[in-house]
């Protein structure tokens, strides 16, 4: 947990979004500065983080910054990238070593932990997260989705991609974007990518589809 904290808070760092950690203790976009008092925002586990560095305040803070410091230079970490298997497992090379040998784990790119964990995980889950998981298995890829429903509308897959504002697309975009968020869990921004429009277009899309009660 405390590797993806400075993972997380090191990024605007990393991405050249500010120059220092100095600066990023000011950087408003970011719960660095949250951390080490700097900025307030009453949503962040601010005492939660601290308590994992020491009891005090004071003395948590010096040690959050010290762990900081020491992330600075790290660069890319392939071990917090990817979906929870991958993490979980230690990489792809781990992941192909399964698939190879024709073992199979349960997985969701949600979730951090072995296989059983993840099915104890999905087990206690609300209904809502549960169905996302079955309709993932069932329908397999984005993409597989995206082509389904467009050949369904007799729309053509690549305009619906491309971003087209023809009425006909962009309905069938909408449609596809509230299926795959609903039913599959995808989040916005990889549906934006998928589809070709902007994060606040899939939003859109996705309300509207909700309040005209799509299934």
């Amino acid at each position: 947990m405390l590797e993806l904290v400075r993972y997380i808070h090191l990024n605007p760092l990393r991405g050249r979004v500010v120059k220092s950690l100095e600066e990023l203790e000011t950087y408003r976009w970011s719960g660095h500065g949250v951390v080490v008092g700097k900025i307030w925002n009453e949503w962040q586990a601010r005492d939660y983080v601290l308590s994992q560095f020491g009891k005090g305040e004071r003395q948590a803070v010096r040690a959050y910054r010290k762990f900081m410091e020491e992330g600075e230079g790290l660069g890319r970490r392939p071990e917090l990238v990817g979906g929870g298997l991958i993490r979980s497992l230690g990489g792809w090379s781990k992941v192909l070593s399964l698939r190879n040998r024709g073992e199979m784990v349960e997985y969701d790119s949600r979730i951090l932990g072995d296989g059983d964990f993840v099915q104890a995980v999905i087990e206690n889950a609300d209904k809502a997260i549960a169905r996302q998981v079955r309709y993932r298995r069932m329908e397999g890829s984005i993409g597989s989705v995206i082509q389904r429903i467009s050949d369904e509308a007799g729309v053509n897959e690549k305009e619906v991609r491309a971003g087209s504002q023809r009425r006909a697309v962009s309905e069938v975009r909408a449609r596809i974007a509230y299926y795959l968020s609903r039913e599959m869990g995808i989040p916005m921004a990889e549906l934006a990518r998928q589809l070709g429009v902007g994060t606040s277009a899939i939003a859109m899309a996705i309300r509207r589809k909700a309040s005209e009660g799509e299934n």
